[in-house]
């Protein structure tokens, strides 16, 4: 069984779409471009996309904005922080980054859906200064340490 929540919405603009999951059980709901007319984003630019909603999550929980798959793969849009953090103390509007990976100037549509959220719950954590950590195998082996096969 899928839990769920109830998470206060605002609408701050009256042409905003309150988010949709696409299937039963997706994990993302699709965010939707609140604008009025088109936008177009330049080969290279980014492009801060209103949504026209703020939200209230749940203490302990955060939204987490992902690129959608399709808008990524054929137009080349993507969050241009890779993945976008709203906190549920933030209320301003939820705006989307979006950048252009193409080599093309790309248009975005009024009520396109531009990309993902994800509503996960967090753990805060207390950090603690110590003189030294627990050993394991990997040790301090970084990047491509394990090898690649």
């Amino acid at each position: 069984m899928i839990q769920s929540m109830n998470v206060n919405i605002k609408k701050l603009k009256e042409n905003a779409t309150i988010p949709t999951y696409g299937s039963e059980f997706s994990a993302g709901a699709d965010l939707y471009a609140c604008l009025v007319e088109p936008v177009v984003i330049g080969s290279g630019k980014t492009f801060l996309v209103p949504t026209g909603l703020a939200m209230e999550l749940p203490i302990g929980y955060a939204g987490l904005i992902y690129a959608r798959s399709g808008l990524a793969s054929k137009k080349g849009l993507a969050p241009a922080n890779k993945v976008g953090v709203i906190d549920s103390d933030y209320r301003g509007e939820v705006m989307v980054a979006l950048h252009n990976h193409s080599h093309e100037a790309v248009s975005v549509q009024p009520n396109e859906r531009i990309a993902q959220l994800v509503i996960t719950p967090y753990i805060a954590a207390a950090f603690n200064t110590v003189e030294e950590l627990a050993d394991t195998a990997r040790g301090t082996g970084g990047f491509g340490s394990t090898g690649s096969h």
